[in-house]
């Protein structure tokens, strides 16, 4: 049999197939669990309103966090905006891509960062160019740092039999590669983009928050705060939950009396397409199936 004569390429065969399989039914349940959801959509509540626009999870792509904020600085009836984020952060393109957004918008209205249970490396990211940040006092933050990493698969190669053909234009065009070992000059080469990456990070939570870069760097060694202790340091300005961050974007945004919130209209996608479209489920999957290097503001604890 197969799995007799091919025990360790039949094991990364059944796992990948079992990884990708509860991927889908993880999302089908999503799915179907968020279709009774809805929210109001802008125009429909009475009161001064205040725009919300969700990052949850992983940050893979930026394009629905930026539309939903263009949308809501556009409109002259949203008075201020509020980021709720609860994501442990993600790739470093889309957690910048949405903090130029928001450094385009603080210009013109308020916009104010709600954390919720983590907003961490990337999530803080988009937050610290905002105008004001509220996180809850147990809410984990922080984590200010890039993480690179990669899975090397040589030994379990080596043990079926398979033995990868690499043909390159360059020395360093298959860095990263998980068929061997990575060398001191592609090690060192890798670090330099970390190094850069992490200075770019360091740089936007000076200016965003208005501190000095020595004190910045003194906390940008990845470690995690707790809402309670970031206030003290000056990487969060006040502690509340979600209410009371619209309440106050909402004064922040002149608005006197009641403060409504307000969500941007979602498009419904059939179930497959949300499977197959979504860029983060299609980046677990990916994740599952193909494993590769990857570069990220994320908080990721090492697991043993």
């Amino acid at each position: 049999m197969f799995s007799r004569r091919h025990p360790y390429l039949y094991f990364v065969i059944t796992f990948s197939g079992i990884a990708a399989v509860t991927v889908i039914v993880l999302a089908g349940l999503a799915v179907f669990g968020l279709r009774g959801c809805s929210y109001p959509a802008i125009g429909k509540m009475g009161g001064g309103k205040v725009g919300v626009v969700e990052i949850n999870g992983v940050i893979a792509d930026a394009a629905v966090a930026i539309g939903q904020i263009k949308s809501f600085r556009e409109d002259d009836s949203i008075k201020a905006i509020v980021i709720r984020i609860n994501s442990p952060g993600g790739g470093v393109g889309p957690s910048q891509e949405i903090c130029r957004e928001v450094q385009k918008t603080v210009k013109l209205k308020k916009v104010v960062a709600s954390m919720g249970a983590v907003a961490a490396s990337g999530g803080y990211y988009v937050a610290a160019g905002t105008s004001g940040i509220m996180a809850n006092p147990g809410t984990i933050t922080g984590s200010i740092g890039v993480i690179m990493g990669f899975t090397n698969f040589q030994k379990l190669l080596d043990k079926i039999g398979l033995t990868p053909v690499i043909v390159k234009s360059g020395e360093y065009k298959d860095t990263g590669s998980p068929s061997r070992q990575m060398t001191s000059a592609e090690k060192k080469l890798l670090q330099d983009v970390v190094d850069t990456i992490h200075g770019q990070f360091v740089t936007a939570i000076a200016n965003g928050r208005s501190l000095e870069m020595e004190k910045v760097e003194s906390i940008a060694d990845g470690r995690i705060f707790s809402g309670e202790k970031a206030i003290e340091i000056g990487l969060v300005d006040r502690l509340g939950n979600f209410e009371d961050a619209i309440e106050w974007a909402g004064r922040l945004g002149g608005i006197k009396g009641k403060v409504t919130a307000v969500y941007a209209k979602e498009k419904k996608l059939p179930l497959i397409k949300y499977i197959t479209g979504s860029s983060s489920i299609r980046s677990l999957i990916e994740s599952a199936v193909r494993p590769r290097m990857y570069a990220g503001y994320l908080y990721r604890p090492a697991e043993d």
